[in-house]
This record gives C-alpha cells, sequence and structure tokens, in this order.
C-alpha cells in the first residue's frame, strides 16, 4: 500500500511561485517503478490534470501550466514535486498528487490509471 501525503500549497499573489511536494510512505515498495501525477480542482470544476511524470523520467503538461510549472520525482527520497511560477488567479485549487505503478513507462494525466491519491492542498492566488 502506497500512502502519499501533499505539502506546500499557500496564498501567493500573482506572479508568485510555490513548490508543492509529494511524499510517498516508507514501506518498501519502488516508488522508480511508479508515475506520478498532479491535479487540481476548483470549486464548482471537474478535476483536471495538471503534470505528469513517467517512470523513466518523460513528463507531460497541461496546455495552461506549460512553461511555467515543472514536475520532478526523487526516487531516493520517494517525492515528488510541483514547482509552479508566474501563478495566476486561475491556478487556484485544491492540488492533489496521484501515483500508480505501470506496466510500460509513461507520464499520463489520465485519472483512471492512478491507483493511489493524497489529500490534497490548497493552492490560493490573488491579483
Amino acid at each position: 500500500q502506497v500512502h502519499l501525503v501533499e505539502s506546500g500549497g499557500g496564498s501567493v499573489q500573482a506572479g508568485g511561485s510555490l513548490r508543492l511536494s509529494c511524499e510517498g510512505s516508507r514501506n518498501r515498495y519502488k516508488y522508480s517503478e511508479f508515475s506520478v501525477a498532479w491535479f487540481r480542482q476548483a470549486p464548482g470544476k471537474e478535476r483536471e490534470g495538471v503534470a505528469g511524470i513517467g517512470c523513466d523520467g518523460s513528463t507531460t503538461y497541461a496546455e495552461s501550466v506549460e512553461g511555467r510549472f515543472t514536475i520532478s520525482k526523487d526516487d531516493y527520497n520517494k517525492i515528488a514535486y510541483l514547482h509552479m511560477n508566474s501563478l495566476e488567479p486561475g491556478d487556484t485549487a485544491m492540488y492533489y498528487c496521484a501515483a500508480y505503478r505501470p506496466l510500460v513507462c509513461r507520464a499520463t494525466m489520465s485519472s483512471a490509471e492512478y491507483r493511489y491519491w493524497g489529500q490534497g492542498t490548497q493552492v490560493t492566488v490573488s491579483s
């Protein structure tokens, strides 16, 4: 069983930056075999994929965050990150990380693939 805990959310002004962390539980599993993604959900909106990273290091991003957000993964410490720059009010949402172990390494933001989910961390961007 894999447990995920997000941290790093907060309130920032437009143009600011935040780094979200997604820490995996310390029980025995090979984090390097997992794909990880970040999703977000704003009030009254559907959950959407933000960024994904495959176990091979490949990445994919939503068009709305391309060039502003960067996803990374530290397999040794079992932590994934989402670096968010040039934040906009439209980025305000609850952010969730998710992970699963695929048969073939690939980056994906298809939520149906992901088995393990964190509880979320709130990001609020004011204008």
